[in-house]
Order: structure tokens, then C-alpha cells, then sequence
């Protein structure tokens, strides 16, 4: 998988989280559930574009790179470390209870601190140009992620994150 491709969360009903969770194990009946997912939203407040941020948004809430299992629960769910129902992109699940934790501990995190872990990311692997404008942009859209899931919570949903 790569990092380049754009990235959006979606707070899913539960009847979408039901449907894409039982179709896990078959990675076209996945893509197409998402493809519908994506074609028919229609509540911007449910749903989150982080266009190519989230990469730099997981590496800075877990240890800087873009391992799923890396960083620490529930940091580490905001973005890859929930459960993978594809095989070839991100079709990533968390729970309405999971959802709950991140939006909590997402809250403190202030721009200081985002910032000293956007700086010590040293992946050979990460696309970004590591300067003011590419933290600001970071800094940005992880304001909006962090608004995004206490929505979530409010709504009571399970959050599905793509990157396709």
C-alpha cells in the first residue's frame, strides 16, 4: 500500500458497519460496499477528507511510520491501527466504542505537541516535505479529524477510514 493516495474517515451507520464487516472476507464485495458508501454521503459532518495528511497524522499519533500495529491504543486507531477488511487498499474498521476512546484522547493533543512528532518523523519512506507548510497542512487536517470523531461520538457510530 501506498501513502500518496488520498484518505477520508466516514462514520458509518450501523447497518453500513454490519454490511462491510460481513463482507470482510471478499475483497470485491468490500470495494463495491465502499463505492456506494461513497457515491450516496451526504452528511459532511459524518465525513472527513484528510486528502494525503493522514499519513503524517498516523506517523505523529503512533511512532512514525505507517505500520498498522505501531504506536500505542487508542492513538494508534485514529487512522491505520483498526481492523484491515481489504487486502490491496485501506479499509479500515474501529468501533463505536473504540471510536469514543480516540475521540477522547485525541482531544488534549495541542499543536506543541503535534508538532514535536511531526518533527521527529525520520522515515526515509514518507513523501512529505517535512517543513512549516507540510505541519501546518498536517496541523490542519488533524483538526478536522479530531472534530470529525467527537461527531462521530456524538452520532454514536463506528468510523471507516480509507485511503484508495
Amino acid at each position: 500500500m501506498i501513502s500518496g493516495v488520498l484518505g477520508v474517515h466516514f462514520a458509518v451507520t450501523a447497518d453500513q458497519e454490519r454490511s462491510l464487516l460481513a463482507a470482510e472476507d471478499d475483497n470485491d464485495d468490500v470495494g463495491m460496499l465502499l463505492e456506494e458508501l461513497e457515491e450516496s454521503w451526504s452528511d459532511d459532518r459524518l465525513k472527513v477528507d484528510t486528502d494525503k495528511a493522514w499519513d503524517a497524522i498516523h506517523r505523529c499519533l503512533t511512532d512514525g511510520t505507517l505500520d498498522p500495529d505501531a504506536g500505542e491504543f487508542p492513538l494508534s486507531l485514529a487512522v491505520l491501527g483498526g481492523r484491515h477488511l481489504h487486502d490491496d487498499y485501506y479499509v479500515v474498521h474501529i468501533t463505536a466504542a473504540e471510536v469514543v476512546e480516540v475521540s477522547n484522547a485525541l482531544r488534549p493533543i495541542t499543536q506543541g505537541w503535534l508538532r514535536e512528532r511531526f518533527d521527529a518523523i525520520a522515515d526515509p519512506d514518507y513523501d512529505g516535505a517535512l517543513d512549516d507548510e507540510d505541519f501546518g497542512y498536517t496541523w490542519t487536517n488533524f483538526v478536522d479529524v479530531r472534530v470529525f470523531f467527537e461527531e462521530a461520538v456524538a452520532a454514536g457510530r463506528a468510523v471507516i477510514f480509507t485511503a484508495t
